[in-house]
């Protein structure tokens, strides 16, 4: 009896330590990098992920109706209004919209607002092709899952404390990754199925010095500007009329010396 017990124990111990050796193997060759699946991945057929911007500049006669206009696209083509912000600069009135159109109704949006519109100050169209990228992060995601569910196993079958802890310490980082890669695939999605167009409308005022002005406002002008630069000398003459009196009591003392000169020669 006591040979069997000594036995079933070193069995036990056998057993015991051969999965430890387990644990720590297929650890190690967890914490190397898998690149199988990414190769796998990248060589997949996916569509072209493109995300497009444009932003356009243009003057405008009257902003309330450029606006209305600007505002039907935006209810034909199911956009959405980032921002509206309406300002004045030195001599114009402006008003800034960026709005976020699905990206089918890209081109078709941009050219409804142009539509009237006699020269663009700026027109920029760009495109970003970002399949790569999107392929790339896609895949490892997949990778890191997989990396997952293989240490999730592996916990399951740990013995020691330290053991659990070294486990779940590596999910812990995998995890973290997993939600970030996440985060940067749902980013790019949005930026790809919905693109970003910043519309600049603006009227010049009438001070503007590139407006037209009548002949007559130009003559009442520089009237105006004659009678102000008359009160501004006036002005100046009061501020400095001690010194001016100063001046005429010096020329008349002068004058006087200079006459008793010429009388005595």
């Amino acid at each position: 009896m006591v040979l069997l017990f000594a036995l079933a124990g070193c069995k036990e111990e056998m057993k015991e330590a051969a999965v430890e050796e387990t644990v720590t193997t297929e650890m190690a060759a967890l914490t190397e990098p898998a690149h199988a699946p990414l190769m796998a991945d990248k060589t997949a057929e996916t569509t072209q992920k493109i995300i497009k911007n444009a932003n356009l500049r243009f003057e405008t006669e009257d902003l309330a109706v450029t606006a209305t206009t600007v505002n039907k696209a935006i209810a034909k083509y199911d956009a959405q209004t980032q921002s509206d912000v309406e300002g004045s600069q030195s001599y114009e009135l402006n008003r800034i919209m960026e709005i976020r159109v699905p990206s089918r109704n890209f081109e078709a949006f941009v050219n409804d607002i142009g539509k009237g519109v006699k020269y663009f100050d700026r027109k920029e169209i760009s495109s970003e092709d970002v399949t790569e990228q999107y392929i790339d992060t896609e895949a490892r995601i997949k990778a890191k899952k997989v990396l997952e569910a293989r240490y999730l196993e592996l916990i399951s079958k740990a013995k020691k404390v330290s053991e659990v802890l070294e486990i779940e310490k590596e999910l812990s980082a995998i995890r973290e990754e997993i939600e970030a890669k996440e985060g940067q695939l749902r980013y790019m999605k949005s930026r790809v199925a919905m693109s970003t167009v910043r519309v600049e409308f603006y009227k010049r005022l009438a001070e503007s010095p590139d407006a037209t002005v009548s002949y007559g406002s130009k003559i009442w002008n520089a009237i105006v500007s004659g009678f102000n630069g008359l009160s501004s000398f006036f002005i100046i003459l009061l501020n400095i009329w001690p010194l001016i009196l100063i001046f005429v009591i010096g020329f008349i003392i002068i004058r006087k010396k200079l006459k008793k000169r010429k009388n005595h020669v």
